[in-house]
């Protein structure tokens, strides 16, 4: 990867060139007259709101199937100079072009060596391969995971390469993506489609380090985000695009994070503040966790106790790997748990997922694509089809038999649509084809779709962009101050928690740190996620 490989091929100052690229859908343009370069060793930032058009030219520049089967797409790449013609990954891979994409493409059965190193490995001569050739080699297990231990070990992280890839937490399969691309030595431009979307702040900061070494390499990096605070610390140009169409291309030198938010959705952008402040520490508790443990891999939670209180919002704060995510997934009984959980004063049986949700605790999921959507079933169906199931709603008695009633199912996806501006096609749009702000938001709908008492939320606004963001976040508030909705927030983004939260807890190391009042000072959040607790009591949640 080093920087002479670029001077004996540039035929152009510009490693990659996509000049005047235009796609449509049918009679759906998303992309119109697109135009973006890159240098050797340079980061430029791809923005703009999900459904703007950056997964769709960054489709084009890998060949993805889906583009050459809906009838392809008009402009030219160029690729150190000379036209390119890129009709399948593996024609973007052996022009030396990598893609981190939104979605993982990792096998879960696999290890973490195993997925890094796939079609790569290294291989072991034998007798037989040395007559045969190289086919017949055996892979050299060791030699492989050392190699990818070296490829981790430079991302700034502690993973054991011979982990089993299912069992981690989706942080960690992140970083496996991430490697495996970083592990490829004919890599000339690295394309990083949210990449520190689930990360933790202290592991997105490894990562941007990560990054920044690659290109003093001399790899190009196309970075697309949206936290644009890591665009302004990272990139060296941006380009904003909206509904399809390039509205800016700037050095970030002299561009602000505002600015940069404006053009992405035509508007000012702020997320709104919790209006009222914390919940009076005499109310009633709706939810307590007495020496509440859980066997989740890479988030267990060991012993802790927490008081939920009725109608306030709730954050739950900490670095990634900690437990913080583990806390919600234990209770809604997806891993095994111990200790006491008892509801409205009553215990519940966390072990029972069903029962819990019919009592009118509900979760949306950290992980909205593995467990949150069905994504090839349609919005309607994703929306309704958890109460359809749980409550038995959306039904209607026909000759003694329950049957599906499709018209009250078409009403409240309808209502939800347009209450979380879900921005779709129809009610019938296969959910897979959503940007990844809109499959948030139909999470949220199928959750409200139950009716809760208590709505545990992981990561509502992990990978969205700013526009999407402020309506999940607004809508929670609304839901709380105007339903008197009782929400849990487990997020990586601490400064949201502050603008919505009533109290934040803090997760070190599986057990709660301290409960801070959002608006303790700064330096308090700090010592505590770093695991200090003897700062004083003020700010802290008296016990």
């Amino acid at each position: 990867m080093a920087r002479q490989n670029y001077e004996v091929v540039m035929a152009s100052e510009f490693v990659l060139e996509m000049n005047h690229i235009s796609k449509s859908y049918g009679d759906n343009r998303v992309l119109n007259d697109v135009s973006i370069k890159v240098r050797p060793g340079e980061i430029i930032a791809l923005i703009g709101e999900n459904g703007a058009g950056k997964s769709t030219i960054m489709n084009i520049l890998f060949g993805m199937p889906v583009i050459k089967m809906s009838g392809g797409f008009e402009g030219e790449i160029r690729f150190c100079g000379n036209p390119a013609e890129i009709s399948s990954p593996i024609d973007a891979v052996n022009l030396g072009i990598g893609m981190v994409h939104q979605e993982f493409m990792l096998i879960d059965n696999f290890t973490v060596a195993e997925n890094i190193r796939l079609t790569r490995e290294i291989g072991r001569k034998t007798i037989i391969s040395r007559i045969f050739g190289r086919e017949q080699e055996l892979v050299d297990k060791e030699a492989t995971k050392k190699a990818c231990d070296k490829v981790l070990s430079s991302l700034g992280i502690s993973l054991d390469a011979s982990e089993r890839t299912g069992a981690l937490p989706v942080g960690y399969k992140q970083f496996i993506e991430i490697a495996r691309e970083l592990d490829k030595e004919k890599l000339q431009v690295l394309v990083l489609d949210e990449p520190t979307a689930v990360l933790s702040e202290h592991e997105a900061e490894i990562f941007l380090k990560c990054v920044s070494n690659v290109s003093k390499r001399g790899v190009a990096v196309i970075f697309i985000s949206h936290r644009l605070e890591e665009i302004k610390k990272l990139t060296d140009r941006v380009y904003i695009l909206k509904d399809g169409q390039m509205v800016g291309e700037y050095d970030t030198a002299d561009i602000s994070v505002i600015k940069m938010s404006e053009l992405m959705v035509g508007r000012q952008v702020e997320i709104r503040n919790k209006e009222h402040g914390r919940t009076d520490k005499k109310q009633e508790p709706v939810l307590e966790l007495h020496d509440f443990s859980v066997d989740m891999p890479g988030e267990s939670v060991h012993g802790i106790d927490l008081s939920i209180m009725k109608g306030e919002i709730f954050g739950i704060a900490g670095l990634s790997g900690h437990g913080k995510i583990g806390i919600a997934n234990g209770v809604m009984g997806i891993y095994p748990s111990e200790g006491t959980v008892t509801y409205n004063g009553e215990p519940l049986a966390v072990q029972d997922t069903e029962g819990t949700l019919k009592k009118g605790i509900v979760f949306v999921s950290e992980d909205r694509k593995g467990s949150g959507l069905m994504l090839d079933e349609d919005i309607t169906q994703n929306i309704t089809v958890e109460a359809m199931y749980i409550e038995r709603m959306f039904l209607k008695k026909i000759l003694g038999l329950h049957i599906q009633d499709n018209r009250s199912k078409a009403e409240f996806a309808a209502k939800m649509i347009k209450d979380l501006d879900i921005r779709c096609q129809s009610p019938r749009q296969i959910v897979r084809r959503l940007s990844g702000g809109n499959q948030q938001k139909v999470c949220l709908a199928r959750a409200l779709a139950m009716n809760p008492e208590i709505l545990f939320v992981s990561e509502p606004t992990r990978g969205i962009d700013i526009g999407a963001k402020k309506m999940i976040l607004d809508y929670l508030l609304y839901l709380n101050k105007e339903k008197g909705l009782t929400i849990v927030i487990t997020s990586s983004e601490l400064a949201e928690l502050r603008s919505v939260s009533d109290r934040i807890a803090i997760v070190v190391e599986g057990k709660v740190a301290g409960i801070l009042d959002p608006s303790a000072e700064d330096y308090k959040f700090g010592l505590l996620m770093s695991g200090i607790t003897d700062f004083g009591s003020e700010g802290k949640e008296e016990k």
